[in-house]
């Protein structure tokens, strides 16, 4: 799989809110972003993490002992994963971020059209 993006990542452990989280969302970008993980579908994913839930098109993963959120959106077709957002607890617990990430919206579709 390809994790897009790191940065979002590494913007979240370097804040305040986040200053333990560096070791946990490392040792999960690694793992995912490794070429020997090639998910094809859900189940797949659950395998590997077994804590990790499946909110409308949203995949979420507990991060740090369940300290922390991790937001993505995943591609499979594509072998992409999409961070979406990185979150404490509390701040999941509020639930803004399902519309914020728009988990409830399907994601656009390719067409056979090519653009001009």
């Amino acid at each position: 799989m390809r994790v897009i993006s790191k940065s979002r990542l590494r913007d979240f452990w370097e804040n305040p809110n986040g200053a333990d989280s560096q070791g946990p969302l490392r040792a999960w970008y690694t793992h995912v972003n490794s070429k020997s993980v090639a998910w094809e579908n859900w189940g797949e994913v659950k395998a590997s993490f077994s804590h990790a839930d499946l909110v409308g098109n949203c995949s979420v993963f507990n991060i740090g002992g369940n300290k922390y959120r991790l937001i993505t959106r995943i591609l499979y077709s594509s072998q992409k994963v999409f961070i979406l957002r990185v979150m404490t607890h509390k701040q999941y617990d509020k639930e803004n971020w399902k519309t914020e990430c728009g988990c409830f919206i399907d994601a656009p579709q390719k067409s056979g059209k090519r653009r001009k």
